[in-house]
């Protein structure tokens, strides 16, 4: 069986990984089509040690050609992909998303139906199924943990880079918009001496030009001896998942990531809005990132402010309970099994309906 991943954006992999490790130890074949026009050449070495051979395209049309060519068995898709009725007949198509953030694109992406998509908690399933009662929709779990769940991710070393391991650890993980990260002081690193931080941005932070501001901003923490920063070539969260004790975020879908390993997060609901959103163009904002459906507001506290940060970090490391009931029905609901066999199940199934 060939398999192809429809590689779009780069950050797609840490979610594609465990699917490919499962492929790949099943005998099957399997093939990365990386878009250049969005990762680009920084990105070329990081993609080549994976070891796949990967075909570079252009775009969406230049990938749908590529794949009439090939005429792969399975392809997995981050999105939607107008081209499908362009493919070979013989070719199935997978949708995967990316993540369970709180974006109406979530469901949105299902709107040009594929052969199946796999979805992750059963509200979710629910949800969708609603939306687009005719699509087939597969209940699985979320395939980017399964290195967690099964104890695969070892996590970072963090006597390696210069941390302390006797102190609790701190994530911040910012999306890149809206993002708390410019809203966090220059020296927010000496106020949580007592802790180590790691800082994972968003791949688009270090990317995407019109982010020097945020870019400035992890120059200025890494200075810190407590702050590791990740580069852009970290392309996976896991690790520092696996390392931390808390978690940090605004609008993420690490939110339910981090929750279902049953580690407490806090919301940072000081976030900066870009111009395009603001004022009467509010609505803008309203429709990108609404939540409608996904509410995320019991997930964890909330702060309104870095002050209330100050207080937050502590009381929550202390009390790590006071959220626990919550983290675990978002995880049903959100996340789904954490038996650390979401890629099996993918992988059955798709052998199971090649052999129909």
């Amino acid at each position: 069986m060939l398999v192809i991943f429809d590689t779009a954006n780069v950050y797609y992999l840490p979610q594609f990984d465990p699917i490919i490790r499962q492929l790949i130890a099943k005998g099957h074949e399997v093939r990365l089509a990386c878009y250049g026009g969005n990762i680009g050449e920084s990105f070329k070495d990081v993609i080549a040690e994976k070891g796949l051979e990967c075909f570079w395209v252009a775009g969406e049309k230049e990938a749908a050609e590529l794949y009439y060519d090939l005429k792969p068995d399975w392809i997995f898709f981050g999105n939607s992909f107008k081209y499908l009725s362009s493919l070979y007949g013989g070719t199935k198509t997978a949708q995967l998303g990316h993540g369970v953030g709180p974006k109406p694109s979530y469901y949105h992406k299902s709107s040009t139906p594929m052969t199946v998509r796999f979805i992750e908690g059963a509200l979710r399933l629910v949800k969708i199924k609603e939306l687009y009662p005719s699509n087939e929709f597969i209940q699985v779990g979320f395939s980017k943990l399964d290195p967690i769940f099964n104890d695969q991710e070892t996590g970072l070393d963090l006597d390696r880079l210069g941390l302390d391991k006797t102190k609790p650890t701190i994530l911040y993980a910012p999306t890149f918009n809206p993002s708390s990260l410019e809203r966090f002081p220059d020296d927010w690193p000496k106020d949580f001496s007592d802790y180590n931080i790691l800082i994972k941005p968003h791949t688009f932070t270090y990317t995407i030009e019109q982010y020097s501001r945020q870019r400035a901003k992890l120059k200025k923490w890494a200075c810190f001896s407590n702050v590791h920063v990740a580069s852009q070539d970290d392309l996976s969260l896991l690790p520092f998942m696996k390392s931390a004790d808390l978690l940090l975020s605004e609008a993420s879908s690490t939110l339910f990531e981090f929750a279902a390993l049953g580690k407490p997060v806090i919301v940072c609901n000081f976030f900066k809005i870009k111009w395009s959103y603001r004022g009467p163009l509010r609505y803008r904002f309203e429709k990108r990132f609404g939540k409608d459906n996904v509410l995320y507001k019991d997930i964890g506290l909330h702060v309104t402010s870095y002050g209330e940060l100050l207080k937050a970090v502590p009381q929550q490391l202390e009390d790590i309970s006071e959220y626990e009931k919550r983290r675990l029905l978002y995880t049903q609901e959100h996340i789904g099994p954490t038996d650390g066999e979401a890629s099996k199940r993918i992988v059955a199934y798709l052998e199971n309906v090649s052999i129909v």
